[in-house]
């Protein structure tokens, strides 16, 4: 498990730092009462795309060669994972499909269109739009950017980790939430 080695993730926050904010992490007094403990929050909202996901997103990007980057990248996404890297590939020069399922909020596909990437709204679940993405890389030679399921990827959520501790050296414990009412699943 190479990819999770701190020096990798180290690596990768090095590459990204200069195109994504270094988000704050600010005391939030209700939760700290509530909980009975020191509660703060990394604003990862003060994103362009107000995710997280871009720090995934732009580390597998700029982990493509030349080739790779001709040939363009693809996703299944319901939205913020979208964004990400259809803002990120925008930005690099490179071509970008996302297949969204057919619920996706109005906001977030016109949020990733926005962005540079072509939309192509496709089932009814996550499943469907992930299993005809698949139909598109072999039909397009795309690369895909799998949501989660990518050392890459991993190395880019891994650079929260990064700032947090430097931001709260004295850091016990991290909770995170992915919302999502369409889908049990994180993406």
């Amino acid at each position: 498990m190479e990819h999770l080695a701190p020096s990798a993730i180290e690596a990768a926050h090095q590459r990204i730092r200069s195109s994504l904010v270094e988000t704050p992490l600010v005391h939030s007094r209700t939760l700290s009462d509530i909980c009975e403990c020191e509660i703060r929050l990394k604003l990862e909202n003060l994103q362009m795309t107000s995710s997280f996901k871009e720090r995934v997103a732009l580390n597998r990007l700029l982990a493509l060669n030349e080739e790779e980057k001709a040939r363009g990248v693809i996703a299944a996404s319901a939205g913020n994972h979208a964004q990400g890297l259809a803002y990120h590939a925008k930005n690099l020069g490179i071509s970008a499909t996302i297949v969204m399922p057919e619920f996706s909020p109005l906001v977030k596909v016109r949020s990733t269109e926005h962005w540079g990437a072509k939309v192509i709204q496709k089932g009814a679940t996550f499943d469907d739009a992930f299993a005809y993405s698949q139909e598109l890389v072999k039909e397009e030679n795309r690369i895909y950017v799998h949501p989660f399921d990518d050392p890459l990827v991993v190395q880019g959520q891994g650079t929260l980790a990064v700032e947090l501790l430097a931001q709260c050296p004295e850091l016990e414990a991290v909770w995170s939430s992915w919302p999502s009412a369409q889908s049990s699943k994180p993406w």
